[in-house]
Formats: structure tokens, sequence, C-alpha cells
């Protein structure tokens, strides 16, 4: 997400940060372009103005222009502005907003919006959410009875995310299950009662009755707003309607993921003045985050999200099963089998572009790898050729000879030069071992790293297929030293 926007922000910073000193003038020519940047990425028009205003006017003091850094003084203000635009407080703070769920139970939660914005899936996932990370008892309940088989989405989705659903009673009409599912999270003592409010191809005056009859009905604590950010400024206007007749406490925007623009995002604070809470980005039940203003505006101006990195790896990676592959590896064990292990949980992460995405300094190694026509596709192809290999091939790799790895390279769909790459890989990452283990275990990586060890998988003739580096080239060392670690 935002990709075409920290492209171009990338571009006027890189060169503010080339000069030694700047005027005024430089500053109003960046400001320039970043305005124009920000229009382009759909931002609404009054929100850009405002931004650049706010900017320039601090741009230009003294304190900057006489700064011994004076072009990070300017992305630092941008940076600030930033996540001010994004729902940052006064402070800078810049955390998510959380769901305020400290009433008396059943918290309602009610989810309103257009009809294909994915609002029923973003019930399932909030829900999957405050279960997993919250520890709360939460359950659904479909208010949709205009839409066919709306009730029987939630119901799966609901199985599939492990979360209750209240049983579905044709004919009743949106009120009375919102009554009914009230009664029915008390008796159960649920902790958060979540309702899937019906929604329309546009904003019209029954639908608004209709949001405003369950609203008296089940007064929600929180109501989240669910809109597709891929629809731009439309998502905004929508949310401006929306602002206009009920109450929003928050903002769901979904498929983030497939937004290189990013306009929804920064136009939506200020448009309605309610925080964004959760964001899409993906189709799976776990594929929603916080919203975290600060870290969306570090990875706007290429800064990376290591805070958010760590937490996608944390919930992804067993950790019991890391230091077993740990110790494997300390002891010269590393297979086959552990390596699949490894590009299984790139894979769960989000794949190599999102990873080269949130780490600080690689949005040139993410450019370069996309000029390269490298993908996500690499981590299949490599899983692939290691599927392909018998039980004792993976066990022992040295195994491999000519006949078996082109039996190994026709049952993955590769080649023969993709598998001796792979194996390449693998014979590198063990010498790595070893010379980890003379150099004192663990303690060694600093020095291995820093002091000219070649990376596992760099160099001539190694490397990970598809990479750079796998030719000759030189892998990012952060990309490679990633790879090879998790």
């Amino acid at each position: 997400m935002f990709d075409n926007l920290s492209d171009r922000l990338t571009g006027v910073f890189d060169r503010l940060r080339g000069r030694g000193s700047l005027n005024e003038q430089d500053v109003r020519e960046a400001m320039r372009e970043v305005r124009i940047a920000l229009l382009e990425a759909d931002v609404a028009l009054p929100v850009a103005r405002d931004f650049i205003n706010r900017v320039t006017e601090k741009a230009v003091g003294q304190q900057v222009l006489k700064s011994v850094t004076p072009g990070q003084q300017v992305v630092k203000i941008v940076n600030d502005e930033l996540v001010a635009m994004l729902g940052g407080d006064a402070e800078g703070a810049g955390e998510a907003e959380p769901l305020h769920l400290d009433a008396r139970p059943p918290v309602v939660i009610m989810m309103v919006g257009l009809q294909g914005s994915g609002k029923t899936t973003s019930t399932a996932k909030i829900a999957r959410l405050l279960k997993d990370k919250q520890g709360k008892k939460p359950m659904m309940a479909s208010l949709d009875v205009n839409r066919p088989a709306a009730q029987e989405q939630l119901k799966v989705l609901g199985e599939q995310a492990g979360v209750a659903t209240l049983p579905i009673v044709p004919g009743q009409q949106p009120v009375d299950i919102a009554r009914r599912a009230l009664e029915s999270a008390k008796l159960q003592a649920v902790d958060v009662l979540l309702l899937d409010t019906a929604g329309r191809l546009h904003v019209d005056e029954a639908l608004m009755a209709e949001m405003k009859a369950v609203a008296s009905v089940s007064a929600p604590t929180e109501v989240l707003l669910v809109v597709d950010s891929l629809t731009g400024q439309d998502a905004v206007n929508v949310a401006q309607s929306f602002s206009d007749e009920v109450p929003l406490t928050g903002v769901v925007l979904t498929r983030m993921d497939g937004d290189a623009r990013g306009g929804a995002a920064l136009s939506m604070r200020a448009v309605t003045g309610k925080p964004i809470k959760f964001a899409g980005t993906g189709e799976k039940l776990d594929a929603i985050e916080p919203f975290h203003p600060r870290r969306v505006a570090d990875r706007i101006l290429g800064m990376g999200d290591v805070v958010s990195l760590v937490e996608k790896a944390a919930s992804v990676v067993d950790k019991e099963e890391a230091d077993k592959l740990a110790e494997r590896m300390m002891k010269g064990q590393f297979d086959m089998n552990d390596l699949r292990t490894q590009l299984g949980q790139m894979q769960k992460m989000g794949g190599l572009g999102m990873l080269a995405g949130m780490m600080p300094g690689m949005k040139k190694a993410k450019q370069a790898m996309a000029a390269s026509g490298m993908d996500d596709k690499v981590l299949v192809h490599m899983d692939a050729i290691i599927g392909s290999m018998t039980r004792k091939e993976r066990a022992n790799p040295a195994l491999m000879n000519a006949k078996r790895k082109k039996r190994v390279a026709a049952g993955s769909g590769t080649s023969v030069q993709e598998v001796n790459k792979l194996l390449k890989m693998h014979q590198e990452m063990g010498r790595a071992m070893k010379q980890i283990r003379k150099m004192g275990g663990l303690k060694g990586l600093g020095a291995l790293f820093g002091g000219g060890g070649g990376m596992p998988g760099g160099g001539k003739g190694g490397g990970i297929p598809g990479l750079p580096g796998g030719a000759g080239g030189q892998v990012p060392p952060d990309l490679q030293n990633l790879l090879n670690k998790k």
C-alpha cells in the first residue's frame, strides 16, 4: 500500500537530503512536488492543501534552514504531519486507536457500510482478533436480510474463526434480530456482540433509517464504518455521508494491501474526524491489523516498520519450533525440511515484498526486486522443489545426483539450474553455520555478518533462484540476513 506515493516522496526527499543547505525557494519547490504527489494519490484537495500549508510554515523557519541537516529536518516535519493527518494525537504518539471495550458486557460493536465493502468479512476478522489476541468471548449476528445468503455467509465465517453466531430465524427483521442477539449474548455471558448490518449499493434514506433503528435498540459502544480503500475518493465521500447520519466511532479500511495510492487512508481522518481503527490486508481471517498512524507514516517515507515486522514474526513463528531449528543449525543438522519450514514462515509473514517494505532502508531493494521480475512465486518455486524430493533426499541433500535433479526439476515444474541454486544455497547456509560454531555460536553472528564474511546464498553461483545474487550479483545484506535467519 502507498507504493506510488512512497516512491514520489522518496525521490523528493532524497534530493533534499543531498544538499548541504536549503533556502526558502528549495523548500517551496519540494512542497509543490509533494502536493502533486498527494493529489495523484487521490488525497482530497482540502486535505492536501492544509497539509502542505502546515508543513511549509514549519519548514521555512530559521530553525530548519540554518540546521546542520536541513533536509532531514524537513523530512521529520513531513513525517510528524503525516502522523497527524493519519490520526496521531497532538503529542505525536501515533499509536493505534483501540476499541473501547470497558463498558458493561455485552459490549455492542455495530458494523455499517455499503454493500461490497467487505463488512461481513471484517466482522469475522475483528471477532477472531478479539478472541485470539484479547481473550474475549465474542458473538456475531447478521442483520442483513436483503442480500441473498448474507446470514449464511457470516455463519460459515464464524465456524472458520471459531466464533459463535446467532442462529438464523427466517423472516425476522433487523431490529428484532438485534433484540434477540442482545438477549442471547447476555444469557451466554458474551463479552462482545458484533452486529453485521445490511449494506446498500448507495447511501439512501431507508438504509439510514434502519441503521438508526438498530442503534436505538442495541445502544452500541462502537459504530465502525467499513469502506473499501480501492474506491479512493468515493470511500471518503461515503464516510462523510455516514458520519453525517450515524454516530461513527471509527473506520475499518479494507483491501489496503491492493491500494497503491492510499488517498482514502490519508483523507479519512481529516474528513470524518474519526480514527481509522483497523486495516484489512488480505482475504484470510487473520489478515487485519490495528492501524498505527506513525508506523504507516514511516512506511510511506521509506523508513520501514520494524515494530510491525517483529509483531508479525512473533504471531506466525512458533518459538519452540524456532528454538529446535536453531539447535539443529548449531549442530550442523540443517536439512531441506528445515529450509522448507523457514520458507513457509516467510510466506506467512507476507512474502518477500512485504518484508522488504517493512525494513528500514530497503525501499530501493524492494524496487530492484520488482524490476527484476522477482515476486513471491520465488518462495513457491523453492517450496515446490523441496516438495518434489523424497524424504531421504530432503534429509540428506548430498544424495542429489544429476538423475535425481532432473526428476525433481520435472516434478516441481522448474529447471535443473534452479534446483542447483537451491542446493547451493543450502550448502552455503550449512557452511555459514560451521563458521558460526567456530566463532563461538550465535555470539559470532555479528562478527560474521559485519566483518566481511560472505552471506549465505550470496556471491557467484549461489543465491536464491530468481533473487539478485543468484547469478553473480549481491543480495542486499539486510534482506539476505532476513532470508537466512527468518
